[in-house]
């Protein structure tokens, strides 16, 4: 039976019109790419290293160089060359982000640190030894192996 059948003037929706609007109403927010400031070039790709915003002030001053650095109220983004978790166990609080690509957010991060220089590059190394210092977890080759 069609909802409003028996109202004059009324469009009839069935159930299934229904169910497929109110999956509209919750459909999820597509991915978006983190910017590379205007001016600044990627030759080596872009991918992103998130953490919890909590931490994001205690990794910053860890860093020996930083390159660009998005924040919002969750979490601060860095911006690492492509291919940076290669052979890297990063830490389980951290989401990294191939093609610095971030899920879905109503709103992107805003920029918060732009380096001096054209690369928008944080070194990942130090960036991975400062996270995993803050979250307190030992670096993957510092970690005993098992027979």
């Amino acid at each position: 039976m069609a909802v409003g059948a028996g109202h004059s003037g009324g469009r009839a929706l069935t159930l299934d019109t229904m169910v497929r609007l109110r999956r509209g109403l919750h459909a999820p927010v597509p991915p978006r790419r983190l910017p590379v400031p205007e001016g600044m070039t990627a030759p080596l790709g872009c991918d992103a290293v998130a953490v919890p915003a909590r931490f994001g002030p205690l990794v910053l001053p860890r860093l020996p160089r930083v390159g660009c650095v998005y924040a919002d109220d969750a979490h601060w983004w860095w911006i690492v060359p492509s291919d940076s978790d290669y052979a890297l166990e990063w830490p389980a609080l951290v989401r990294y982000a191939t093609g610095a690509l971030i899920p879905g957010t109503p709103q992107a991060p805003g920029l918060i640190h732009r380096p001096d220089g054209t690369v928008p590059y944080t070194p990942p190394i130090p960036l991975y030894l400062a996270l995993c210092r803050v979250t307190g977890t030992n670096p993957s080759w510092s970690r005993s192996v098992s027979a």
